[in-house]
């Protein structure tokens, strides 16, 4: 039994399969775009998660006394970023999307760990102020109880001096 085809059923069964793929093929695309706008969300969440970590990074080393300004810039350009990273994602074009997230990751990284560095630096030469400030100030107390100790010496002798040199004498009528 062999079982021939003719040209017809076999351009058929060419139409049906064709059109099973082409309904079935947009669900193998859609779960694949789903995928990739998964690890989309979740590198753009991941990197506001780190903006915000060098955000708050940054605040406590300007309340440290730090210099902040170029950090402020950095955070900026990451912000930039991150904008561009979720239209990138709205439009569908996830790996944009993903390349953006890490960049301003990296950015946001790198700006936490320069905050960290400069607020340990503020603290630092603020201690080194207070150290030298209660350095003075102990020194100073000693110079004026030292010198004051000094100059009451100098007067009492001066004084008992003066009091010596004077003569006691008998005025007229007493006596």
């Amino acid at each position: 039994m062999t079982c021939k085809l003719s040209r017809t059923s076999l351009l058929r069964l060419l139409v049906v399969l064709l059109l099973l793929s082409a309904f079935v093929f947009p669900f193998f695309v859609l779960r694949a775009g789903a995928f990739s706008g998964d690890v989309a969300t979740s590198a753009i969440s991941e990197a506001e998660e780190v903006v915000a970590s060098a955000y708050e990074a940054v605040l406590e080393a300007e309340n440290a006394g730090a210099d902040v300004s170029g950090l402020l810039d950095k955070l900026n350009e990451a912000g930039m970023l991150l904008a561009e990273a979720q239209i990138a994602s709205r439009l569908g074009d996830f790996d944009e999307a993903v390349l953006l997230a890490s960049l301003c990751s990296g950015i946001g990284e790198s700006v936490k760990n320069e905050a960290y560095e400069l607020r340990v630096e503020a603290y630092g030469s603020r201690v080194m102020v207070s150290w030298l400030t209660m350095a003075g100030s102990t020194i100073g107390v000693v110079a004026v109880v030292f010198g004051s100790f000094l100059g009451w010496r100098v007067f009492k002798r001066r004084y008992i001096q003066q009091v010596l040199r004077l003569k006691p004498g008998v005025a007229k009528g007493e006596s």
